[in-house]
């Protein structure tokens, strides 16, 4: 037996001998799992940084930690609310009953947690289904060992092994973890090893939650191209250098304002980076096999006719290893790599339109994006015309990135960019059984209509066919 699934063993048993977790306990956990966070910040900001190989502690604290925290409290001020029993309707036919349904704790959650960010991206999955009364066990990535061995010594301070356990190791035992049968598995990560995560779960008949990706558009609409555009742009497509689920993946601009719209990227790079891909700011590649992948992008669109357009020197200028700068793609192609793959770093293609319909057809021709992003008047009928004939994960109108930090909105791809979402009201449900339960009162209709049926039950019949 392996570690593993002995101690899913054990977490199982822990669930069935306590029982349900009451309010106050599951908040006690929220607080300790918090302070934990809290006294671990610098040590948290030194592990990504080393596992990255270059990342700002701003960076780390602002993406990862401060997401943790806003996740915990958030939980811990909704908690009451979430668990509380809802009412639902009862037909006339059943009056006299109640109906209503209880939000209680599946069990044991497994949940197999990415690289890129890799504290927020285990952390707040691990917090709601604390808040939802689970046991977790948590295999995060071996690319950010650092983190990952970090996150075991914290947790293990916080929290005893049978409510949360941290299980490290390679893509092996990462594939046994996913085929385990928990009560519910929850991945973040890339399209094809969610498909992978699914097909080994589905062994066990064990449900699934992936957050997955995929290539995430921004359509800028006429007269948008302001230079306030490309500064958000810059911040959801550069935050950890591009190494984002939700980062923009590519651009549409009108075609008259292609070459502002260029100049204006440039200098939004220039505020946020002063030094280029040089500043301390600017995060590393995670992995040589991941910087590989990004500059075999850019060749082979360079090579298929592309011109690339790099933002504070070329790679191999770099003072840190692993480092790409920020690079837009013109004229790209659909043959192109960099237009078939979810691109993950600091390269942003840049495609032209004339009409507002090329675009909402160009999206409606590929997988259903986890986010896409608008730059125009909400009001205005291209506007309405993109949210209501496109479906994505999410929408950022004049902002990239930021939904994801709207603690009551549910975050979470669409077909091909996920299953199922979490945050808010949404992440609770997602890890809890929605038990309904009807209660019949001692006036009961449907009893009058029992074998051996007559008159009463035709016309109640007649009745509820009218």
């Amino acid at each position: 037996m392996s570690m593993a699934t002995e101690m899913l063993q054990r977490q199982r048993h822990a669930f069935v001998q306590d029982g349900q977790p009451t309010l106050e306990q599951r908040r006690a956990d929220l607080k300790a799992l918090r302070k934990v966070v809290t006294s671990n910040r610098e040590k948290i900001e030194r592990a990504v940084d080393t596992d990255f190989g270059g990342r700002s502690s701003c960076e780390t604290a602002l993406l990862d930690i401060v997401g943790v925290i806003r996740a915990i409290d958030y939980l811990d001020r909704n908690l009451k609310r979430f668990m509380k029993p809802e009412r639902r309707h009862v037909a006339a036919l059943f009056q006299r009953g109640r109906a209503w349904v209880e939000y209680q704790p599946l069990g044991v959650i497994g949940i197999l947690s990415p690289w890129n960010f890799p504290f927020l991206l285990s952390m707040v999955p691990l917090a709601t289904a604390l808040a939802a009364g689970n046991r977790v066990m948590l295999k995060p990535s071996e690319l950010t060992p650092e983190t990952s061995a970090l996150m075991k010594a914290m947790l293990a301070d916080a929290l005893p092994e049978e409510k949360v356990a941290v299980i490290l190791g390679d893509a092996a035992i990462g594939a046994e973890f996913s085929g385990l049968p928990f009560d519910h598995l929850f991945f973040t990560g890339s399209t094809a090893v969610g498909r992978s995560v699914m097909k080994a779960a589905s062994e066990n008949l064990v449900p699934v939650t992936l957050e997955l990706g995929g290539k995430s558009p921004t359509i800028i609409l006429p007269g948008k191209a302001s230079q306030d555009t490309a500064a958000a742009i810059v911040l959801g497509k550069l935050a950890n250098a591009g190494q984002t689920c939700v980062a923009p993946d590519y651009i549409f601009v009108q075609e008259n304002e292609l070459d502002d719209f260029v100049d204006k990227f440039g200098r939004a790079v220039s505020k946020s980076y002063p030094d280029g891909s040089k500043s301390a700011d600017y995060t590393s590649i995670c992995s040589d096999r991941h910087f590989t992948r990004l500059k075999a992008l850019l060749d082979d669109a360079e090579r298929r006719g592309a011109t690339l357009r790099p933002v504070g020197g070329k790679a191999d200028e770099q003072p840190r290893r692993r480092v790409i700068s920020p690079t837009l793609v013109l004229n790209p192609r659909d043959d192109m790599a960099v237009m078939q793959d979810e691109i993950f770093g600091p390269i942003l293609p840049v495609l032209t339109y004339r009409d507002i319909h090329e675009v909402i057809a160009y999206i409606n021709e590929r997988p259903r994006p986890l986010a896409l992003y608008v730059f125009g008047d909400e009001r205005s009928e291209d506007c309405r015309k993109i949210l209501s004939n496109t479906t994505s994960g999410n929408v950022g109108i004049n902002n990239t990135v930021l939904h994801v930090a709207q603690d009551d909105l549910p975050f979470g791809g669409v077909g091909a960019s996920g299953i199922g979402a979490y945050h808010g009201i949404e992440g609770f449900r997602r890890m809890s059984h929605a038990k309904g339960v009807f209660s019949q009162g001692r006036f009961s209709i449907p009893n009058r209509l029992r074998p051996p049926y007559g008159r009463l039950t035709k016309a109640a019949i007649a009745f509820l066919l009218r």
